[in-house]
């Protein structure tokens, strides 16, 4: 048995990054913390970069409806969040009251065409 274990200790393995032959721990996967990094950025570049441009997507979005609604609630227009370049499709949730009226959140700021949506209400969620 310590013939085969210290076989295997000695074959050694190589970095998945660049190849070179790992010194150290038996678990280790990586030779140095640089090969790690580039390791698993490329590994995570696609989803990373979709998560990236979404999130910050929405914090835009967050900003401009904070902006616009410093208060618990006001009212604005189609066209100033339009120019504030709103992106409509990016929210984090939707609302629908008993009623059967929808409003759509990004975090707690939320909005609600009205007025055929030329006219939005604009609310801010408070925490129960």
């Amino acid at each position: 048995m310590d013939f085969i274990h210290d076989q295997k200790e000695h074959m050694g393995k190589n970095c998945l990054e660049c190849g070179n032959r790992i010194i150290g721990r038996a678990d280790k996967k990586f030779c140095n913390d640089s090969c790690r990094n580039s390791y698993n950025n490329k590994f995570n570049k696609d989803s990373k970069n979709l998560v990236r441009t979404i999130n910050n997507r929405l914090r835009k979005n967050y900003r401009i409806l904070e902006a616009l609604n410093p208060g618990d609630k006001t009212k604005t227009t189609k066209a100033r969040l339009v120019s504030a370049d709103f992106d409509f499709t990016h929210f984090t949730s939707i609302y629908t009251t008993k009623a059967g009226t929808i409003y759509y959140f990004v975090y707690d700021q939320g909005y609600l065409p009205i007025d055929g949506g030329e006219y939005y209400a604009l609310v801010k969620r408070t925490a129960k």
